[in-house]
């Protein structure tokens, strides 16, 4: 007979609480490591701010035009490293290539408010239209 039937009932509640504990740690840790696609998108951006109560990140807005004339499209995006929120800041108002990762299934907003994580941000040239080629006659 168990002696003390109240302990083993407490430790069985402590190694729940330490397994749903480790389950959730990993858990983040894996979606912040792995992504799930990547990928460049050009545009202008047009608003880029850190928000956050407690965790602060870089959220921003890219407006990708695909063809003058038409309505922007909008790419929402966050940014977690300083480096490249300082290029990001650089770029404002100039034509951009943001570089980004998607991550899903991250637990908590505080590692950023989107899925799209920019990791790279280099200006583009502005070609004014160039490179698009005229319509068949």
């Amino acid at each position: 007979m168990n002696p003390n039937p109240r302990g083993s009932a407490a430790s069985w509640v402590v190694l729940v609480l330490l397994l749903l504990a480790g389950g959730a740690a990993a858990w983040t840790w894996a979606t912040l490591h792995w992504t799930y696609s990547e990928g460049d998108r050009v545009g202008y951006v047009q608003k880029f701010s850190r928000k956050g109560y407690l965790c602060k990140t870089w959220e921003g807005e890219l407006a990708m035009v695909t063809i003058p004339g038409t309505m922007p499209e909008k790419f929402y995006f966050s940014v977690r490293d300083d480096a490249v929120a300082a290029a990001v800041n650089r770029s404002i108002g100039k034509r951009v290539a943001l570089r980004y990762q998607q991550h899903l299934g991250v637990p908590s907003r505080c590692f950023a408010e989107t899925e799209y994580y920019v990791v790279e941000a280099t200006t583009v040239e502005d070609t004014g239209g160039a490179s698009i080629p005229a319509p068949p006659r």
